[in-house]
Parts: C-alpha cells; structure tokens; sequence
C-alpha cells in the first residue's frame, strides 16, 4: 500500500468513527469502533474494519445497518476528506480481536495445566 494510500486511510478512520458514531440514528446499529481502514493504492475502494459490542445477531443487524447507510456515510467523508472520488466503501467485522482473545485464553490454559 502506498504512503498516500496510508494517509488517507487513517484520515478516513478518524472520520468514519466520528460519522459512525454521532450522525447514524439507525437502531440496528450498535456500538460499533472502526479498527482499521485499508484504502487501494489508486483510491478508489476502502475497507472498513469494525468490532461490534454484542452477539453475533447485532453484529448482522450493524453490518446491515451500515450497508444501508453507505451512501450517506461516503457522502460525509467525501465533505470532510477532499479527494478527486471519494473511495467505495466495503465494511467487514475484524476478527482479529476474537483470535487474539481466543489465543489469550487457549494460553492461559496451557499454564493452568503446567
């Protein structure tokens, strides 16, 4: 990924939290927190990396919601953000975190058991 690439996905994050968090009134929207956002290095599509507080049926519900709002959400970057073409945006659940804890706790186990 390009430096340029990388400076805008780190700008999109900071207002893709912000927009998430305080412009969205769509109930099936959770507490949602924006891990990380991978931009290509023409700028044309950004993935969007989300944590969803609760089950795996709000985790749905909020990926259905943000899909839903997606026009909305790439119009407010594209105020805040002045590029040429504001990338597509694909949000996806980061599962990083539950490896992380899966692997917290499955070493955990293994000192218990030494």
């Amino acid at each position: 990924m390009s430096l340029r690439a990388n400076r805008v996905g780190e700008q999109m994050k900071k207002e893709l939290s912000d927009i998430i968090g305080r412009k969205l009134k769509d109930p099936r929207i959770g507490f949602v927190t924006v891990t990380g956002v991978e931009v290509t290095g023409d700028l044309q599509q950004a993935k969007v990396f989300i944590t969803v507080l609760g089950d795996e049926r709000k985790r749905e519900d909020t990926l259905n919601g943000l899909e839903k709002a997606k026009g909305f959400i790439r119009s407010e970057v594209g105020h805040r953000i002045r590029l040429r073409k504001t990338p597509e945006l694909f949000f996806e659940i980061d599962e990083s975190i539950d490896y992380g804890n899966k692997i917290e706790t499955l070493l955990k186990e293994i000192h218990r058991d030494e």
